[in-house]
Protein backbone atom coordinates (compact mmCIF):
# COMPACT_ATOMS: atom_id res chain seq x y z
CA UNK A 1 0.00 0.00 0.00
CA UNK A 2 1.36 3.22 -0.87
CA UNK A 3 0.86 6.70 1.10
CA UNK A 4 -0.34 9.53 -0.76
CA UNK A 5 -0.86 13.34 0.76
CA UNK A 6 -3.92 14.60 0.13
CA UNK A 7 -5.67 17.88 0.85
CA UNK A 8 -8.94 18.61 2.06
CA UNK A 9 -10.99 20.39 -0.86
CA UNK A 10 -13.07 22.43 1.87
CA UNK A 11 -10.04 23.67 4.80
CA UNK A 12 -6.92 22.33 3.18
CA UNK A 13 -5.86 20.29 5.72
CA UNK A 14 -3.26 17.60 4.78
CA UNK A 15 -3.11 13.74 5.54
CA UNK A 16 -1.34 10.91 4.51
CA UNK A 17 -3.72 8.11 3.23
CA UNK A 18 -3.80 5.59 0.52
CA UNK A 19 -5.26 5.46 -2.20
CA UNK A 20 -8.05 3.12 -1.13
CA UNK A 21 -9.26 5.73 1.06
CA UNK A 22 -8.59 8.54 -0.57
CA UNK A 23 -11.36 6.86 -3.40
CA UNK A 24 -13.57 5.68 -0.41
CA UNK A 25 -13.99 8.89 0.43
CA UNK A 26 -14.12 10.89 -2.78
CA UNK A 27 -17.13 7.93 -3.78
CA UNK A 28 -19.10 9.25 -0.86
CA UNK A 29 -18.36 13.35 -1.31
CA UNK A 30 -19.25 13.94 -4.99
CA UNK A 31 -15.22 13.11 -6.11
CA UNK A 32 -14.01 15.26 -3.40
CA UNK A 33 -11.99 14.58 -0.99
CA UNK A 34 -12.31 15.82 2.37
CA UNK A 35 -10.79 15.76 5.98
CA UNK A 36 -12.60 13.29 8.70
CA UNK A 37 -13.67 16.98 10.67
CA UNK A 38 -14.89 18.03 7.48
CA UNK A 39 -16.52 14.85 6.59
CA UNK A 40 -18.26 15.01 9.55
CA UNK A 41 -19.69 18.00 9.58
CA UNK A 42 -20.91 17.43 5.91
CA UNK A 43 -22.85 13.98 7.15
CA UNK A 44 -24.43 16.15 10.50
CA UNK A 45 -25.94 18.79 7.86
CA UNK A 46 -27.22 16.27 5.72
CA UNK A 47 -28.23 13.93 8.55
CA UNK A 48 -29.83 17.26 11.06
CA UNK A 49 -32.86 17.14 8.50
CA UNK A 50 -34.14 20.93 9.31
CA UNK A 51 -33.40 21.83 5.88
CA UNK A 52 -33.12 18.56 3.28
CA UNK A 53 -30.02 18.18 1.74
CA UNK A 54 -28.51 16.31 -0.01
CA UNK A 55 -24.70 15.30 -0.30
CA UNK A 56 -23.68 17.27 -2.99
CA UNK A 57 -25.69 20.45 -1.46
CA UNK A 58 -24.49 19.79 1.77
CA UNK A 59 -20.83 19.55 -0.01
CA UNK A 60 -21.03 22.49 -1.73
CA UNK A 61 -22.47 24.30 1.69
CA UNK A 62 -19.68 23.24 3.81
CA UNK A 63 -17.05 24.46 0.67
CA UNK A 64 -18.67 27.39 1.14
CA UNK A 65 -18.51 27.86 4.89
CA UNK A 66 -14.99 27.34 4.80
CA UNK A 67 -13.80 29.30 1.85
CA UNK A 68 -15.14 31.97 4.19
CA UNK A 69 -12.73 31.51 7.18
CA UNK A 70 -8.94 31.06 5.57
CA UNK A 71 -6.57 30.88 8.19
CA UNK A 72 -4.84 28.53 9.88
CA UNK A 73 -5.97 24.73 9.43
CA UNK A 74 -4.88 23.55 13.13
CA UNK A 75 -6.84 26.74 14.46
CA UNK A 76 -9.87 25.51 12.41
CA UNK A 77 -10.23 22.17 13.01
CA UNK A 78 -9.93 22.99 16.54
CA UNK A 79 -12.52 25.52 15.98
CA UNK A 80 -15.14 23.19 14.13
CA UNK A 81 -14.45 20.23 17.02
CA UNK A 82 -15.48 22.67 19.30
CA UNK A 83 -18.57 23.85 17.67
CA UNK A 84 -19.47 19.96 16.12
CA UNK A 85 -19.07 19.02 20.31
CA UNK A 86 -21.60 22.03 21.06
CA UNK A 87 -24.19 21.28 18.44
CA UNK A 88 -24.29 17.40 19.42
CA UNK A 89 -24.81 18.70 23.12
CA UNK A 90 -27.69 20.69 22.11
CA UNK A 91 -25.42 23.71 24.19
CA UNK A 92 -24.60 25.79 20.72
CA UNK A 93 -28.44 27.41 21.14
CA UNK A 94 -27.66 28.66 24.38
CA UNK A 95 -26.61 32.07 24.32
CA UNK A 96 -24.53 31.82 27.45
CA UNK A 97 -22.08 29.23 26.30
CA UNK A 98 -20.78 31.73 23.52
CA UNK A 99 -19.74 34.06 25.97
CA UNK A 100 -18.19 31.37 27.74
CA UNK A 101 -14.21 31.37 27.75
CA UNK A 102 -11.94 28.33 28.94
CA UNK A 103 -8.76 29.64 30.63
CA UNK A 104 -5.91 27.65 33.29
CA UNK A 105 -7.15 28.98 36.93
CA UNK A 106 -4.88 31.14 38.78
CA UNK A 107 -3.66 27.98 41.13
CA UNK A 108 -2.19 25.98 37.61
CA UNK A 109 1.56 25.73 38.11
CA UNK A 110 3.35 25.64 34.24
CA UNK A 111 6.02 23.58 34.62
Amino acid sequence: MEIESVRCECCGLKEDCTQDYISGVKAKFDGKWLCGLCSEAVRDEVSRGKISFGMEEAVKAHMSFCGKFRSNPAVRVADGMRQMLRRRSGDLSSPSSASKKYARSASTKLY
